[in-house]
């Protein structure tokens, strides 16, 4: 019996020992990842720069996360000391944190399926390419790996089309044969997001030291 019950207040102490030691990493974790950064950035501001999102470019916000782009783009241009972002041409500086300041959820992501996206407004600024790209993305890059979103469109006879339809013209050989391509509303939608998400104003020095001290451990993730 002695044996016994010494063998079950090993197992106890030990058992108490782990749950003590995973939740410290548990707590460490929250603080290190959540209470920290939160402190850090409760101040933070939007730049009068950066205007807020209208509320169609909310609603392409939701079309974009409820057709979850965010696992093949990112939203983040990381460090140039830890990446080759900027000369990549997908923005001029590292991003900050007033660039989110608008964003309810945020949506940096870590995937680059396809490209970086924060500044896709300032690379890509015509409304036309980006309905043709959601449409059908091969169309414009037969190389392209960029699912296509149809769903988002209607296709209707010539004699059909509204005065008010905003018609898609697919350029090349893929294009439909017999029908026009209409953009409906979620489209539309969607490229006016695309198009609003412009992070390139300039940010001062003291914001961009701030920005290198907190956020260049996290340039080192968003992988490819």
């Amino acid at each position: 019996m002695t044996v016994e019950n010494g063998g079950r207040a090993d197992f106890m102490a030990r058992t108490g020992l782990v749950a003590l030691g995973a939740f410290a990493i548990m707590t460490s974790a929250i603080c290190i990842l959540v209470v920290i950064p939160r402190v850090m950035l409760r101040d933070v501001r939007a730049s009068d720069a950066l205007p807020d999102y209208t509320e169609a470019q909310l609603l392409g916000r939701g079309v974009y996360i409820a057709n979850g782009c965010v696992y093949c783009h990112s939203q983040q241009v990381r460090d140039p000391a830890f990446t080759t972002d900027v000369d990549r041409g997908w923005g001029t500086r590292a991003t900050v944190p007033e660039d989110y300041v608008h964003d309810r959820p945020h949506l940096l992501g870590t995937m680059r399926t396809g490209p970086d996206l924060i500044n896709v407004g300032q690379r890509l600024p015509d409304t036309d390419w980006h309905l043709i790209h959601l449409y059908d993305p091969r169309s414009l890059n037969e190389w392209s790996t960029m699912p296509a979103f149809p769903y988002l469109f209607d296709e209707k006879r010539p004699e059909d089309v509204a005065a008010g339809d905003r018609v898609i013209r697919i350029p090349g050989p893929r294009a439909p044969k017999g029908v026009v391509i209409v953009a409906r509303a979620e489209a539309l939608a969607l490229a006016d997001y695309l198009i609003s998400l412009k992070r390139q104003y300039p940010v001062s020095d003291s914001t961009d030291a701030d920005h290198l001290t907190i956020g260049s451990s996290g340039g080192r993730h968003g992988g490819r």
